[in-house]
Order: structure tokens, then sequence, then C-alpha cells
């Protein structure tokens, strides 16, 4: 009798004896087949269930392309993509994606954070979940269009995946070590998520890279991002969790965003792309009805980019932000952009408006800046921004432009976008109802003649310029 049982014990599959005693679940155990032809979502969904009922475990993806449509992560799973591994995102006629879910209640924000079910892999209200490996995630077959609707119906077709990953409402969430090509509209989003880590991520992707919606304590490291038609690092407080909700306690350090041509990047030939509306950029906003506190963003760099952007327009209050030790080179636009605005994009019943102080911007240095626009600090009539610090700044730009002949438009409800509004009446730094802007060791550097003085100054308060 002894015998029989060992004989039975030794007929399992070895795998599927690794799956029981190491507690990894290799896909190909559970049907998945990696020849880029089959859909293997389900058997990719099958692993995680069996993973997570036994409490956790390793969601292992061999070598192979794994044609795909939405993928549900599970609480204590990693899904692991080994190196030759890619995730391939189905076509829209294939319709493999789940259906977006029902939002029930006005949606203030755009489809994208509005909607997560219609995703390549998305999770919602999870906890220790994570995304790991030297695989690859395709998202060929996504779109890039902001069409999102409930249902899943977007502009006339059923079943179109939106985003590479979408999670919302999770805990303790890590991303580390994957490469996503072709993210559709959100590479990554995580919204209403706390505790979380991005770490050595590479994107070339042709929409938004990476979008931090309403989250706290989240850490994006050493992660390359190239989004030539849209932003690279985005953080924003949208109204997706039908409140206002802070986004706060967030660092972003050690990362490289760029502009260059979709699929350059990751091909090595780094072509620079056209100039877009915006590419690349380390962004906050626009979405802001919470507001953001407690960032840091540190030790950057960034290449044939828009500026770095912080923007609250939405009644939220942006406070105690510190950027330290950034380095741009082919600046798109403007160099540095700090706004409140009164677009409100939420229930007409608040009441709260915009506001932005505490804002510490140290070490930078930026070369063949756009001469569009050089810093610009725009608070409200009656709504200054209040204390913003520039220190050890240098700022080269390209020069040639026209002085000024009509007023600087007010921000009000426009969208935030210096391209939009033109020309700054100064090619170094314009400041309009601010109070309290110290400016420690900043220079500004021409090409070429410029028109236009170095500092316009209106409506500001408590200025102070010193030099070493």
């Amino acid at each position: 009798m002894i015998r029989k049982i060992f004989i039975v014990i030794m007929l399992l599959p070895i795998s599927l004896m690794a799956a029981n005693t190491t507690g990894v679940y290799n896909v190909k155990d559970y049907g998945a087949k990696g020849n880029g032809k089959v859909l293997d979502h389900e058997a990719i969904n099958i692993a995680i269930e069996a993973a997570n009922k036994a409490g956790g475990g390793q969601v292992y993806l061999p070598s192979g392309v794994y044609l795909c449509g939405s993928i549900r992560m599970k609480s204590n799973i990693d899904l692991h993509l080994s190196a030759g591994a890619k995730i391939l995102a189905a076509p829209a006629e294939m319709k493999a994606y789940d259906e977006s879910e029902v939002f029930g209640a006005p949606e203030y924000q755009d489809g994208g954070h509005t909607y997560f079910h219609n995703s390549l892999i998305w999770a919602e209200g999870q906890h220790d979940i994570s995304i790991t490996g030297r695989g690859m995630i395709d998202g060929e077959g996504l779109t890039k269009r902001d069409t999102e609707k409930a249902g899943n119906v977007q502009g006339g077709s059923i079943g179109t995946g939106d985003k590479a990953i979408a999670l919302k409402q999770c805990r303790n969430v890590t991303i580390r070590d994957i490469t996503i090509y072709r993210g559709g509209h959100f590479a990554i989003i995580v919204t209403g998520c706390e505790i979380g880590t991005i770490d050595n991520v590479t994107i070339d992707t042709n929409r938004d890279g990476i979008d931090i919606d309403c989250c706290k304590y989240i850490t994006v490291s050493n992660t390359k991002v190239n989004t030539p038609n849209d932003d690279a690092i985005v953080l924003k407080s949208s109204y997706a969790l039908k409140k206002p909700v802070l986004c706060e306690h967030i660092l972003i350090t050690n990362c490289i965003v760029t502009g260059y041509k979709l699929g350059t990047f990751l091909d090595g030939t780094y072509v620079p792309e056209k100039v877009n509306w915006v590419c690349g950029r380390i962004k906050l906003g626009t979405e802001s009805n919470g507001g953001y506190r407690n960032i840091t963003i540190s030790n950057c760099t960034c290449m044939w980019s828009s500026g770095l952007a912080f923007e609250e327009v939405d009644q939220g209050r942006m406070e105690n932000i510190v950027v330290d030790n950034i380095s741009m080179s082919h600046v798109h636009h403007y160099p540095i952009y700090i706004t409140t605005g009164c677009r409100n994009r939420g229930p007409k019943e608040r009441t709260e408006v915009s506001s932005a102080r505490d804002i510490y911007i140290n070490n930078v240095i930026a070369d063949d800046c756009d001469s569009l626009a050089g810093i610009i600090i725009t608070g409200m009539e009656g709504y200054p921004i209040r204390n913003v610090s520039l220190s050890n700044i240098r700022i080269q730009y390209r020069g040639g432009g026209k002085r000024a002949t009509k007023p600087y438009r007010e921000q009000g409800t426009n969208y935030p976008e210096p391209r939009w509004a033109g020309p700054t009446p100064a090619y170094g730094l314009f400041a309009r109802h601010a109070d309290g802007i110290r400016l420690h060791n900043v220079e500004f550097e021409l090409m070429r003649p410029d028109e236009r003085p170095d500092i316009v100054l209106e409506d500001v308060v408590n200025f102070k310029s010193e030099s070493k």
C-alpha cells in the first residue's frame, strides 16, 4: 500500500508539486500556451485564483508570448514575468477585456480615471500584490483614446482594453523591474492606494506613463519613462473616489523622463519626437480636487521633455512640495510652472478655493529651454500663492522672444497649460498674485538676445532676490 501511494506521488507533474511546496504557480500548468496566438488570460486567472485560495504565492510566467485580455489580480499574489516573457494585449475585436464597472455618480474626471476593470491587468480592493520580473507588457491592443464608458463601450466598440495596469483602493502594492511598451491610455494608474512602490520600471508608451491619484505613501524610484505624447510621471487628486482626497506623502526619486519618439527609447535609437502639446514631464495636476501635500521630487533627469508643472485648479490645496537636484535638457515650452486656478472640476456645491503654499525648488539646471515662457508662478487675485523658494537654479533659454504687446492672461477657468497662454512677459521669471517669493543664486542665460526683461512681477509682495 505504501508503494502505491509513492508511485502516485511520483507520477504528479513536477511543476504542480512545486506549486504545493513552494507557492509557485506556473501558468502553463493551468493551460496557458504562451505562443502569442491563443488567449491565455483565463489560464492566468485560474492560476491566480488557485494561489489566492491557497493563501497566496507567485504566479509565474516562463518565457513566451501570452496573448491576453483582462487579468484580475488578487491579494497576496506576485505576478512574475520571467526574462523573455511578454504579456501581449489582445486586439479589441477579440472582446477579451472585462466590462468597465458602473460608476454610479457624476463623472467629474475623465473616463481613464473612472473605470478600471476594462484594463489589461487590474485589481480593486486587494492587498499585498506585486507585478515583478524582467519580462514585458506590450499594450499593442489597448486604446489610447479617452472614450471609456460604463459597460466598456468605447467609440462604438465593445470590449476594448484601456490601460496596461490599473489598481484601485489597494494596499501594499509593488511594481518592480518590468518593462511596459505601448501602455494604452495609462501605462500604470494607481488610485486610492496606500503604501506602494514602483521601482526599476521602464516605460515607453503613447499616452501617460505613471498616474498616482488620491494615494498616500507611494514611492516611485529608479524608473525610466518615455512619453512623447503626454505626461511621464503625474500626481493627481481627482473625484474618482466620489469625494476630494489628498494625494500625499509621495516620493519620486532617481528617475529619468524623456520625450523621444515611441519605441526609440527601448530600441536605443533615441529619436527626438516633434514638439507636441506636452511630452515627458513630471507634473502635479491637472485633476486636483483634493490637492497635494508632502511631496518630494529628487535626483531626476529630464530629456526632450516639458518642464516641471505644479497645478492646483480644482479647489484643493497644494502644500509642502520639495524639489531637489533636477537636470533638464532640451526643455519644451517652460522649465518650471506653478499655478492655481478656478476650473473647479467638481460638484458645484463646493465652496473651497484652490490654494498653494510652501513650495521649495532647489538645485536645478536646465539647458536649451524654449523661448515661449520662463519660470511661471501665478496665483489668483485675492488668493496669492504663498512662500515659494527657488535656490541654486541655472536656466539657459534659447531667447529670441519679442516684447509683450498685450497682458498675459489670468489663469481663471482656463486649462492650465502655458502653451495656450502664449509668451510670458519675461523670459526668465514671470510672477503674478504671489506673497513671499525668494530667489537665491538663480541665474538666467540667453543663447541669443531676447527683447523681454528677465523678471516681471505683477501683484507680488515680499519678493526677495539674493546672490551667493
